[in-house]
């Protein structure tokens, strides 16, 4: 990360008061005043239809979370400069990391975590940690969107009249709200979650979390603030989970399959430096 940005990251941080699915959840976006439902593009042949949640239990992110910097104030200018700062050129190896984090696809998403943790998610190697993951990705991402239909903040692409990493997305995420993030809520979400499964592993899986949320700036697709607030949301959710007993049932499941799940294919991972 550049010093320039890890500087403006730590000032962001300290100014905000805490730090679809995007795509496949935009599509089920309802009304501010309604409950979240399920979208219907969550509901394929290997994804389940509800989460661990009702919609009465998910984290109300409208009270949870200030609004979003407003235009001409400080922590507006502050987005602007983080957006500047990480503009990176396309075909760049971040650039090209950012475009591969912006697709949710269910069966490519599972993939994020699988150097950082050691082992690949598998729907019959681990089917009980895949459809944690499956459900915890319902309400991690549900649980963005009172706020997201309440403010309707217009994204960085749109406001500066350009383009993301991920082309096909953009015409769902010019109607869709930039705040909180979607995938920064469920990249960070779900990194908690595999801290627990799998905790020697902690470090390398919460900076992958993290870097997940900064490909949503690199792609032009979110505001800093977006991005923390996403964070503020999975730390919600998954903290409410934790008063699921399903869940709580298959973290533990779920932390025996991964001691017998194999490693990631041989060079797919690259070694530390």
């Amino acid at each position: 990360m550049a010093p320039f940005h890890r500087t403006v990251v730590r000032r962001a941080a300290r100014a905000a008061v805490l730090a679809g699915t995007l795509l496949l959840l935009s599509s089920g976006a309802v009304s501010q005043d309604a409950p979240p439902s399920i979208p219907p593009s969550l509901q394929g042949a290997h994804a389940t239809p509800q989460g661990y949640l009702a919609p009465s239990e998910l984290p109300d992110s409208l009270a949870l979370l200030p609004p979003p910097p407003p235009p001409n104030s400080a922590g507006f200018a502050l987005d602007e400069a983080v957006s500047k700062a990480m503009s990176l050129p396309p075909g760049s190896s971040r650039w090209t990391q950012a475009a591969q984090d912006a697709d949710l696809t269910f069966g490519h998403l599972t993939q994020t975590f699988d150097c950082a943790a050691g082992f690949a998610p598998d729907p019959k190697r681990t089917p009980v940690l895949y459809r944690l993951l499956q459900k915890s990705m319902i309400d991690i991402g549900l649980s963005t969107y009172k706020a997201k239909n309440h403010y309707r903040r217009t994204r960085p692409f749109v406001a500066h009249a350009g383009a993301t990493c991920f082309p096909k997305d953009e015409a769902a995420l010019r109607t869709d709200g930039s705040y909180p993030s979607g995938h920064s809520a469920i990249g960070w979400g779900w990194a908690l979650i595999f801290t627990e499964i799998m905790p020697h592993q902690a470090d390398a899986i919460l900076a992958r979390g993290r870097d997940f949320g900064e490909s949503r700036l690199v792609c032009n697709a979110h505001w800093e603030s977006d991005v923390e607030a996403g964070r503020t949301i999975a730390a919600a959710a998954v903290a409410r989970l934790h008063g699921d007993p399903g869940f709580r049932r298959d973290i533990l499941a779920a932390q025996a399959e991964a001691t017998r799940a194999p490693p990631p294919p041989a060079g797919t991972c690259r070694a530390a430096s």
